[in-house]
């Protein structure tokens, strides 16, 4: 028998969750425009590239998710595991209808790292879920849309408190959830950027963000098609071990 959501039930403060779908790419993209509004040789080079995966793999989609909280949510659950174990784990909420702030605040946290189990590491991301949930409960009222509202710099530096949330994650958040112009940069871009030469190996996190922010216009359909296309090339071409170099879109790059 399921337990029950536990003590904070009885906390007197409760706010109505807002639930808002996420932002989705509706467009398609004039890559003359996006030359025009690039900076430089670089700039330039980064179109190309996104020309070149969009032309092979159209549009991606992203992110999964049918509100911004199940957004935030994925993208906590996903460090470390694939997205086929965090949609069990999100189904998993859906079922016992707990995809509210509401509901997540009050619930006790290690119901909610059974629940998340099929999301591995159940019992960390369970605390980081709930520091999450905790923030935008106390200090944004259950609204999303507060938080995104300070706008990117300052919506950032408040997810980056939180402990647990990284700069990949927190950027995941503010660019799919939140519609705030933000790269997000994962192990994948690292590697195709380090193989076609455009970064050193030492290149941190910021570096490689800043890579594509400063050189492409702050655009936030293109932030997000370009992220999700460069995770379709690193899956299934420019893979970490044997890597499909003679039939991957960039050759040539």
């Amino acid at each position: 028998m399921e337990k029950d959501i536990g003590k904070k039930a009885k906390r007197k403060r409760r706010f109505v969750t807002k639930l808002v779908s996420p932002p989705k790419v509706t467009r398609n993209f004039d890559i003359k425009e996006l030359l025009e509004n690039s900076k430089g040789s670089i700039g330039e080079l980064l179109v190309n590239i996104f020309k070149k995966l969009y032309d092979h793999f159209g549009p991606q989609n992203w992110w999964p998710g049918d509100t911004r909280l199940e957004v935030c949510i994925g993208a906590i659950l996903t460090q470390n595991t694939s997205w086929k174990n965090v949609a069990r784990a999100i189904e998993n909420l859906k079922k016992r209808n707990l995809l509210t702030i509401d509901a997540l605040y009050n619930i006790d946290q290690a119901y909610l790292a059974d629940i998340i189990r099929p999301a591995g590491y159940f019992n960390i991301k369970a605390k980081r879920l709930k520091s999450f949930i905790s923030v935008i409960f106390e200090d944004f009222e259950s609204n999303l849309d507060k938080l995104f509202s300070l706008g990117l710099d300052d919506a950032r530096r408040k997810l980056l408190d939180i402990k647990g949330i990284g700069p990949e994650t927190a950027d995941s958040i503010l660019l799919y959830a939140g519609g705030l112009p933000t790269f997000v940069v994962d192990a994948y871009t690292k590697r195709i950027l380090i193989r076609h030469n455009i970064i050193d190996e030492d290149s941190s996190y910021e570096d490689i963000r800043y890579l594509f922010m400063d050189y492409l216009p702050p655009d936030i359909e293109l932030f997000n098609e370009y992220h999700a296309l460069l995770v379709s090339l690193g899956k299934y071409f420019c893979k970490k071990k044997r890597p499909l170099c003679t039939s991957c879109p960039l050759k040539g790059i």
